[in-house]
């Protein structure tokens, strides 16, 4: 299917992306005072992207290449959606007929381990990866020197370690790192426990709204609230979210229960995983029923083609609400996990969104026509 590569853009560097050299973070900052036992408090004054790149972008990883949340699902391909960001608002070409504003926040930020909690880290993570060392894709990511970025002159013997034990930014853990909290955006306060002198405070993988990555700004301030640990019991940071929020008053909640994500009607015992994936499931087969398939005016004498090429873009519609639920201000709450065997999730999309009416009707939803997103330039999805 090489003839749409010609016609709309590619996703060649979302497939073929090294995930060896993510997260290049600002920092570490040593805060000066900070101890062992204390909590630093950031508080984030302002994040915005810069003025010569307004504009982000919300992929679908390969499946051998990163993978997603529905990768074995979707047996995932490449695909993305690019946004042009107009002051607090964004729209996309290739998700047409929606405009959202942004909640611009740090994907990354938290305080270094020290040396005892990385091999803590480490040791439970490569026993996780051990026991799925098959896994498609990976479960966790052990070390990898190759694609290390430390940022400063150190021997070599130095670097070296660094490379082979410490670890990498993709998952959260106790230190805050890649948790993604939409809501950490301008006026958001955040506690995170001290394990090393100084804090050592790292932040990057900015994003004007959530799932959608780009290059900027940001501003903060530190204070330190001594021996923090043991007054606040701090395993784990804590934040409280901006006061700042974009204005959506009506949204469409999806419901998901701990069943059938998989469409063998397995049930699970109280899996709120499977609940959210369930509800995201449910919220992406709705609104692919508000759209309508794109046939191309191609005239070929094989019917066969034909057959392909509208199956092909009967999908696309999938990959674009997929992308939009990455990155729209989308809410999900677990509603319940105390009824077995069904925890219970919603998923809530703001209809405020959309130029158009998304809402249950008795005559159905309205078919429109919403292109498609950037797909490999071999036409593989």
């Amino acid at each position: 299917m090489t003839v749409l590569s010609s016609i709309f853009a590619a996703s060649d560097d979302v497939r073929d992306v090294d995930l060896s050299k993510v997260h290049n973070l600002s920092g570490p900052v040593a805060v000066e005072g900070a101890e062992p036992g204390d909590c630093l408090v950031v508080d984030i004054l302002d994040v915005v992207p810069f003025e010569k790149m307004p504009w982000g972008y919300t992929g679908i990883f390969e499946l051998e290449n990163g993978g997603g949340l529905f990768a074995r699902e979707f047996k995932s391909r490449a695909c993305k959606a690019i946004w042009d960001i107009h002051g607090i608002y964004a729209s996309s070409r290739h998700i047409p007929g929606v405009r959202f504003a942004g909640v611009s926040h740090p994907g990354l930020i938290g305080t270094a381990p020290s040396a005892e909690l990385l091999a803590t880290w480490n040791k439970r993570e490569g026993a996780l990866i051990e026991a799925h060392a098959n896994a498609v894709p990976p479960v966790a990511f052990a070390p990898n020197p190759t694609g290390a970025h430390v940022g400063q002159d150190l021997p070599d013997d130095v670097r070296e370690k660094i490379g082979k034990e410490g670890a990498r930014t993709i998952p959260g853990r106790e230190h805050g790192g890649n948790c993604d909290i939409k809501n950490l955006s301008r006026g958001s306060r955040c506690y995170f426990p001290v394990f090393v002198k100084g804090a050592n405070l790292s932040v990057g993988d900015l994003h004007f709204s959530q799932g959608d990555g780009e290059a900027g700004i940001i501003t903060f301030k530190t204070s330190i609230i001594k021996g923090g640990v043991e007054k606040f019991a701090l395993k784990q940071p804590i934040f409280v979210p901006s006061p700042i929020d974009p204005l959506y008053s009506q949204k469409l909640v999806f419901e998901g229960i701990s069943v059938d994500y998989h469409g063998d009607g397995k049930q699970y015992n109280m899996d709120a995983t499977v609940a959210y994936k369930q509800a995201a499931l449910n919220a992406i087969a709705y609104l692919m029923k508000a759209s309508r398939l794109v046939v191309l005016a191609i005239v070929r004498k094989s019917i066969r083609f034909c057959l392909e090429l509208t199956i092909k873009h009967m999908r696309l519609a999938r990959e674009q609400a997929y992308l939009l639920l990455s990155a729209a201000p989308v809410e999900s709450h677990v509603g319940a996990v105390v009824d077995s065997p069904n925890a219970c999730v919603t998923l809530a999309i703001p209809t405020g969104i959309f130029d158009h009416d998304i809402m249950p009707k008795e005559e159905g939803l309205k078919k429109l026509d919403f292109g498609q997103c950037a797909i490999r330039s071999d036409g593989v999805l």
